[in-house]
């Protein structure tokens, strides 16, 4: 693009993100597309939970794309724009005809730096408007993206897979501004995520954790940084006897610890990799119960043998 193309794009990215600082969203909805103007709700609820955490953040642009699809067909599924060297792809569904820009804005010196992903139309007159908002922290538990890759690399050498596969999907979430974005850098985190993918990890299929205290259905298996420090995020399906004990609290407490325990038991490397594991018994769309514990507390003795098999 030329040098006045993009000295316009950067002020109206900076322009956005000063609104964002003071949380003058009148004037934001009014430079937004009336597409987008008429259900702002999405976008304002963003602009006030970044707006304390960005207020006197010092705002770069880090990167800005130019977007022609003014000579695309109506009703296109997929529109693919390719930038730059070595090749950026920019991935769309049903975008209308249009100028678009994207802007990568990153807000720093803060405690919690965060980057902007701002879609941006031209208007009439060749004025740059917002089409799209998104928006997502640069530092987890006090490291950013590329210190994760670094690690998840570290544990995938030591054959230490579930640290592996979890910090690399942490890295990923860090330095993916947008998930609609491919790039030879994260091509390359993504397949080395691939190669270090468990078999017995809860996804499409739970995991089922027995041991002496019971046989536990874990749904699903993340992150955490709610308290700070990065946390395991499980979350488990209970049976009728155990949703039952979960009404008392040291019962609850009891069976939640086992599950932790048993994880500690099958993959020890979770200890070094993180501060604690939260729990979390799930009924559907209700959590029945919720605890955390620092690695410390966690207890591994008595449980009994412990195994582990995917769901069926």
């Amino acid at each position: 693009m030329s040098a006045a193309d993009r000295s316009t794009l950067e002020g109206s990215a900076r322009t956005v993100l000063a609104q964002v600082q003071s949380g003058d969203e009148a004037a934001l909805q009014a430079d937004t597309i009336p597409a987008v103007a008429a259900d702002f709700s999405g976008i304002r609820n963003s602009v006030e939970y970044l707006r304390p955490l960005v207020q006197r953040a010092a705002v770069t642009v880090d990167s800005l794309y130019l977007l022609d699809a003014s000579d695309d067909q109506a009703g296109e599924a997929h529109t693919d724009f390719y930038c730059g060297s070595p090749i950026v792809v920019i991935h769309f569904t049903n975008l209308p005809p249009a100028v678009y820009a994207l802007a990568i804005v990153h807000a720093t010196g803060v405690p919690q730096p965060q980057q902007v992903a701002l879609i941006l139309s031209k208007a009439n007159g060749g004025r740059w408007m917002l089409a799209g908002f998104f928006s997502k922290p640069m530092i987890a538990a006090g490291h950013d993206g590329l210190w994760y890759w670094t690690s998840a690399r570290q544990y995938a050498q030591t054959k230490m897979d579930w640290d592996a596969w979890l910090y690399y999907h942490m890295a990923a979430s860090l330095l993916d501004p947008l998930a609609s974005i491919s790039s030879p850098n994260l091509d390359k985190l993504d397949r080395e995520t691939d190669q270090v993918k468990p078999e017995n990890f809860p996804g499409a299929q739970p995991l089922r954790i027995t041991t002496q205290n019971g046989v536990y259905t874990l749904t699903a298996i993340d992150t955490s940084t709610e308290l700070g420090g990065l946390d395991l995020n499980v979350h488990y399906s209970p049976d009728l006897t155990q949703a039952s004990q979960l009404r008392n609290p040291p019962m609850a407490r009891q069976q939640v610890s086992a599950i932790m325990g048993a994880l500690l038991e099958l993959h020890p490397e979770l200890a070094k990799a993180f501060h604690g594991i939260w729990v979390h018994a799930d009924q559907g769309n209700a959590s029945l119960f919720a605890l955390e514990l620092p690695m410390s507390q966690i207890a591994t003795a008595g449980l009994g043998p412990v195994s582990s098999s995917m769901a069926r």
